[in-house]
């Protein structure tokens, strides 16, 4: 085996410079003593098979990635073994490369989700929920919400290319029981009037200027509004469910546990407290900067 000075572990997508992950693994890093970094690789697609054909060679000193948009269903192609939950989700956002060079692929992208869902308080069970966007991160979510044991009572899906939702809903259940979600063909019939929880899973929200795709009239206090984006802390959506009195949540919190999970993975350890708080504070650091 190779001695590296230095292991590298790091984010792939395009663009991912607005990434807060690397201050949240390089403080774990250096808390644990670990003689390793987390670093950012923008590839575009055309780059995609040479990085993956350098990461097999021996003398790689790159031991583990997170995988983001563009690319989580698109690194399927160069994966050695898919863990159980991302072989139902058919999308991967962490790999563990081993000392065989061998790619292991997860998604901590739902267990992420959920993991936050939870610790606000919010119990899916029986609930009605109402989500717009079909790409990957909604992907994750359908899967770990139809996966679990208490499960919710309806999940009604929208997005823009209705044939992306069909096609999401088809694939996921050629894997899974997905009776619980619905196609629906505009924001009008997510029904979010009779909605317990409402997730944006689009980047929609993130520039200044973008349009909040909901009429304020929709929204109610007994609505969970969920937004995956974190940057901005505050999306126009959040701001104007807040204004209604509806509880909201951002997607740091998601961004923070999915991140905790895939660090575990690549240590093969559980962090303590102590080092997931310095990482939540690396985090919020990083969102005031």
């Amino acid at each position: 085996m190779i001695e590296h000075e230095k292991m590298l572990y790091g984010l792939i997508g395009y663009p991912v410079n607005h990434s807060l992950s690397p201050l949240m693994h390089n403080t774990a890093f250096n808390f644990l003593e670990v003689k390793a970094e987390y670093q950012l690789f923008s590839l575009k697609e055309e780059e995609l098979e040479g990085f993956f054909k350098a990461l097999k060679e021996e003398d790689s000193p790159v031991f583990g990635l997170n995988v983001t948009v563009p690319y989580k269903e698109k690194v399927l192609d160069y994966i050695d073994t898919m863990t159980p939950f991302a072989q139902k989700v058919q999308a991967v956002n962490t790999i563990v490369i081993n000392n065989k060079r061998e790619f292991i692929a997860y998604n901590t992208d739902g267990p992420g989700f959920l993991t936050h869902l939870t610790e606000l308080g919010f119990n899916v069970l029986n609930k009605n929920i109402a989500i717009i966007g079909a790409g990957g991160a909604s992907r994750a979510i359908l899967t770990v919400l139809s996966l679990i044991k208490d499960r919710p009572k309806t999940i009604r899906l929208f997005d823009i290319d209705k044939g992306k939702v069909d096609y999401l809903i088809s694939d996921l259940g050629s894997r899974f029981d997905v009776s619980i979600i619905q196609s629906v063909n505009s924001i009008d019939d997510l029904a979010i009037a009779d909605s317990d929880l409402l997730i944006n899973a689009t980047p929609i929200g993130m520039k200044a200027g973008d349009p909040v795709l909901f009429e304020k009239e929709l929204l109610h206090p007994d609505l969970f509004v969920y937004d995956l984006i974190y940057h901005p802390a505050r999306t126009a959506l959040l701001q104007m469910a807040e204004e209604v009195g509806a509880p909201t949540a951002n997607g740091l919190g998601m961004l923070f546990y999915q991140g905790v999970l895939a660090f575990q993975h690549w240590a093969d350890i559980q962090l303590d407290q102590e080092v997931k708080q310095l990482m939540w504070q690396a985090l919020e650091s990083g969102l005031k900067n």
